[in-house]
């Protein structure tokens, strides 16, 4: 009876996390679409003319991905380059959006 118990306690704490994970992948995506799509592309990679007009990187380029998650989100909130900062979101908006680019990149 107390491994039934067990077994259903750990299933729950275990679906919980699965979809707090879920909701900040999916906070993150409607955001990277609404502040980040049109110049970082779709997948991550960006038009050919946005590349010629920003030098914007993709997410695959290997100077993106040594970046940490705390240096991207720095990046986000004071621009870098052509990139202006990006203004009205939260910590956690950006470190969602962050999470959610970096997974482009998979």
């Amino acid at each position: 009876m107390m491994k039934t118990i067990r077994s259903q306690v750990v299933l729950a704490v275990v679906v919980s996390l699965a979809s707090a994970v879920g909701f900040a992948q999916a906070a993150g995506e409607a955001t990277y679409k609404a502040k980040c799509q049109a110049c970082h592309g779709a997948t991550g990679t960006p038009s050919a003319g946005m590349v010629k007009a920003m030098a914007v990187k993709p997410v695959s380029d290997p100077e993106v991905k040594k970046l940490t998650v705390d240096e991207m989100i720095a990046i986000t909130k004071t621009g870098k380059g052509k990139m202006k900062p990006v203004t009205g979101l939260t910590d956690a908006q950006l470190k969602d959006v962050v999470g959610y680019y970096r997974s482009l990149g998979k």
